[in-house]
């Protein structure tokens, strides 16, 4: 019934918009308001930039050198053509020197401190990174191809509305070459040290109406963890100690991971356009884990000591689609797109543990975990842009979205690995499906010489079924949303711009997490889903205000966020020191705070960007256990230091930190990283780079747990300290097109 549902409602939707592409044509906009589309159209990707660029279009002029930060009325986007961590590094790296974006070292991505982000790529969704394999994917995926990073943390209507903290556009390089050229292309190789190395290519080649372009890469970076846990298990009424427990796990890990991507583009006339797209990833590893558990009594005897030493190995498949159909009505931004998404995700994950007892003595113990993840993602999307004479312009579109992940989980022991058999209580098998239909509309024009807005509302169906196949359980969400935005721009002169705006935005929750299901983790640590989880809303507030004069750009944000039912991960002791982690939803959460960018230069070879935000969090966790009020004021902040002594040398010195979290039942430690890096020009086409990500080896994941039955502290050592040289050269026989003056954000341009 759902798929008849989707299929009649998508017809319905397409239908509707084309009616009005079809009979309208929209007189062209004056020079001084004209806008590129936004990322509900066709999404254009990030073109490269010349050294010098003088055109001026709308109120953007780039003078002396590239546009670091550029801001529309509802995005901040960021640059990455001189972040040499971009060069050699993962996506992970390359988010972590942009303002507002946190990532920590399991690759898990917040904006502003609220971990529920939708991470989109040139405007739309990606299979890869969604889902419950993202984070190993941010910490896989190449950083150099892409050439920004597009903030949104209040989107328009014209975006999902997914995601409490906001939206993170990543905008991909062009390989295409502007018209009149045949071939680009470049080649990049580097080496680091501990079995380190990546490398890519690119390239396109242009004959007549038609574009080919691709590129590919590999990556290897082998890591190794340290785990250390000490737990405390209290007498509730009392809070008399009852025992302690310490782990101690080393893991290491040699990953490696293939990227690869072919676009063909055909003009079938001059102003309908054909694009196809296919795209995969690949990446697996296998590792080593030893560890040592023991337990000690209130008078500090110990009564449990054993080894669980194992083995794990991951794969992980990725491949995907798109078709998409362009037609401009003419060229000032009248146009209609339709586009079809497919995305297939595979995950296997499999692991063997021997335990030997040696207080009590026993036999041994060999536990095996297998797990099996497939997700299917089917996006539709048509959209309709019409432009008006006084600047103004109006978004009509439809999105549709279907998921459908289906996980296998065995769980076998025995007392030798021949002798293993499947324990039922611990395996699993279910499926789901989450469609997701929705409408939107936005409404932007100038009021004023100085003053201008944007208005959207968005509609939503969401329709969620998840069924145990083991079990026979089944759960269900049906809901019709409604999600509006605001946006307000005043011009106070020519240099500084003040904004405001507003949005209601949503977290659902994922597939998996409302599964029942009682997963096995280690004898310590079980985790399950909740089939009462539900959605969290947020409403969003933010007053922004900037100056750009010359090279030099300052942005200060107030933002206030008020999230009802946010989600939380909550233990509870089931009895015998083990914990039972699932997700639940908080009474209320409000994030209130004051966020600073800033760079330019500081001399004439020496420039600065930095950023702090500083904000306080206070949540209401009543009924949670060890919950209630609580609140606390953090902050976090990164400077990025770039100096150029010659034409032909680059230096770079970078460095952030991420404060203190706030958890229902704890607290997540502050960290940090610093990053070094060096470019030497050695030809027109060729450059050496060297690279050290957290030289000082400071970034490390701690949390500390506080409740009535028990207390926790786990350190997480994640060894991402690296070094890498390399070598990049650029081929072919022109320079690429000229870059677009906008990304994907929607509504006046203001800086």
């Amino acid at each position: 019934m759902i798929r008849l549902k989707s299929i009649l409602m998508a017809g319905a939707a397409v239908a509707a918009i084309g009616t009005p592409v079809l009979a309208q044509t929209a007189p062209a906009p004056t020079p001084s308001t004209q806008q590129t589309p936004p990322a509900q159209t066709p999404p254009a990707q990030e073109q490269e930039e010349p050294e010098a660029q003088t055109d001026a279009v709308t109120d953007v002029v780039v003078t002396g050198r590239r546009e670091d930060v550029r801001t529309s009325i509802d995005s901040v986007s960021y640059s990455l053509a001189n972040d040499l961590q971009a060069t050699t590094g993962s996506l992970a790296d390359a988010l972590r020197n942009v303002p507002s974006v946190d990532v920590d070292p399991e690759g898990n991505v917040s904006l502003r401190g609220d971990s529920n982000v939708t991470i989109l790529v040139d405007g739309r969704p990606s299979g890869i990174l969604s889902g419950a394999g993202r984070g190993q994917a941010i910490q896989q995926l190449p950083a150099d191809q892409y050439a920004r990073i597009e903030v949104m943390t209040n989107p328009s209507a014209a975006y999902s509305p997914e995601g409490s903290g906001g939206v993170i556009n990543l905008i991909t390089k062009s390989t295409a070459p502007r018209p009149g050229r045949q071939t680009t292309g470049s080649i990049r190789v580097n080496v680091g040290d501990d079995g380190r190395w990546n490398a890519g290519a690119s390239g396109s080649i242009q004959e007549d109406r038609l574009t080919l372009s691709g590129d590919i890469s590999y990556r290897a970076d082998p890591v190794s963890v340290s785990f250390e846990r000490i737990r405390e298990q209290l007498n509730p009424t009392t809070g008399a100690l009852i025992s302690t427990t310490t782990t101690d796990q080393e893991v290491e890990n040699d990953q490696s991971g293939a990227f690869g991507r072919v676009t063909a583009e055909y003009r079938l006339t001059d102003k309908t356009q054909l694009t196809g797209e296919l795209r995969g990833v690949a990446f697996s590893g296998e590792g080593d884990i030893v560890g040592l558990f023991e337990t000690r009594n209130a008078a500090g005897t110990p009564t449990s000591r054993y080894r669980r030493d194992g083995s794990v190995d991951f794969d992980f498949v990725n491949w995907g689609a798109t078709a998409r159909l362009l037609h401009r009505f003419d060229d000032a931004g009248h146009e209609w797109s339709n586009e079809l998404r497919y995305d297939q995700n595979g995950n296997e994950t499999s692991g063997l543990n021997l335990s030997r007892f040696a207080l009590p003595v026993g036999p041994d113990l060999y536990e095996r975990t297998a797990q099996d993840s497939d997700q299917t993602t089917i996006g539709l999307t048509s959209a309709y842009t019409r432009p008006f004479a006084e600047g103004g312009q109006l978004r009509l579109g439809y999105e549709l979205n279907i998921q459908r992940p289906e996980q296998d989980f065995v769980f076998s022991r025995g007392p030798s690995e021949a002798g293993l058999a499947v324990v039922p209580g611990f395996s699993n098998r279910f499926e789901a499906e989450q469609t997701v239909h929705a409408w939107y509309a936005t409404w932007e024009r100038p009021l004023t010489e100085q003053f201008s807005a944007q208005l959207g509302l968005r509609l939503e169906q969401a329709d969620i079924e998840i069924t145990d196949l083991t079990g026979g359980a089944t759960a269900e969400q049906d809901y019709f949303k409604a999600y509006p935005t605001a946006h307000l721009q005043y011009k106070l002169s020519e240099t500084q711009t003040l904004r405001g705006s507003y949005s209601r935005r949503i977290a659902r929750p994922q597939p998996q997490q409302l599964n029942p299901f009682v997963a096995f983790q280690d004898p310590l640590n079980l985790s399950s889903g909740n089939p009462d989880l539900e959605p969290q809303e947020t409403d969003a507030f933010e007053v922004m205000w900037q100056m750009r004069q010359g090279q030099t750009f300052y942005m200060a944000t107030a933002y206030l966020r008020d999230t009802d039912g946010a989600f939380t991960q909550v233990a509870r002791d089931i009895g015998g020191g083990v914990l039972l982690t699932r997700p639940e939803n908080l009474g209320s959460r409000r994030d209130t705070g004051m966020e600073f960018t800033a760079n330019g230069p500081l001399t004439s070879t020496l420039r600065y960007s930095g950023a702090v935000n500083v904000f306080r969090q206070e949540i209401d966790s009543t009924g949670i256990p060890g919950g209630g009020n609580r609140e606390g004021t953090f902050a976090s902040g990164r400077l990025n230091l770039t100096w150029q002594p010659t034409t032909e040398d680059f230096i770079q010195v970078s460095g952030f930190w991420q404060g203190e979290q706030l958890l229902a039942q704890g607290t997540r430690e502050a960290g940090g990283m610093l990053n070094i890096g060096y470019r030497r020009k050695l030809t027109d086409n060729l450059s050496f780079n060297f690279t050290g990500r957290d030289v000082l080896g400071t970034f490390n994941n701690d949390t500390v747990f506080e409740t009535p039955a028990f207390r926790e502290e786990f350190n997480q050592d994640i060894n991402l300290t690296a070094f890498y040289i390399g070598l990049s050269w650029t081929l072919g026989n022109g320079q690429r097109r000229q870059p677009e003056q906008f990304d994907f954000s929607t509504g006046p341009a203001g800086g």
